[in-house]
């Protein structure tokens, strides 16, 4: 069996972008990036207040979720939007935070029902209820992250980093 070298593929041909439409390509890609490293510390943050504190599962989600957007928004300004850098950062953080405010909510229900609807699941799959739980909360987290993803980088873009 031989194995062909190819060559990476060049997102410019496979989805021909004007420049502005390549900036928004490449500043969602930067926004989903610190998500990604946001959900890295939701997660961290959901598990461990779940699991040492025993918090719920809601109220762990509040907490998780606050940790994260801080996280992010200083990420996002200095990487996503760098020229945002020139704005006040008291006002930019409040926009920010009122987003993420809407975020948390649309994050909390959608948590809450798909953990609600998937825990069933879980509990007949697999006989450790500890676990199941677990899976339950994680992969309802997962789902929820997923949705508020567009809604934040809709919203901010529009409203947050606004002009740039």
């Amino acid at each position: 069996m031989t194995f062909r070298r190819t060559t990476p593929v060049n997102l410019s041909q496979v989805l021909p972008l004007d420049g502005k439409k390549r900036r928004e390509a490449k500043r969602f890609a930067k926004f989903a990036t610190v998500g990604a490293l946001g959900s890295v510390t939701d997660f961290s943050v959901l598990n461990a207040l779940i699991q040492f504190l025993g918090l719920t599962p809601v109220v762990a989600n509040a907490f998780s979720f606050t940790a994260a957007v801080i996280q992010n928004f200083f990420l996002n300004r200095y990487w996503t939007f760098p020229e945002s850098r020139q704005r006040d950062v008291r006002r930019q953080l409040g926009q920010f935070a009122v987003v993420s405010i809407f975020g948390l909510a649309i994050n909390t229900v959608v948590f809450y029902f798909v953990d609600l609807w998937l825990h069933p699941f879980w509990a007949n799959l697999i006989t450790d209820s500890h676990l199941a739980f677990t899976a339950s909360y994680n992969f309802a987290k997962l789902f929820a992250i997923g949705v508020v993803l567009f809604w934040n980088f809709g919203v901010n873009r529009l409203w947050t980093y606004r002009g740039l």
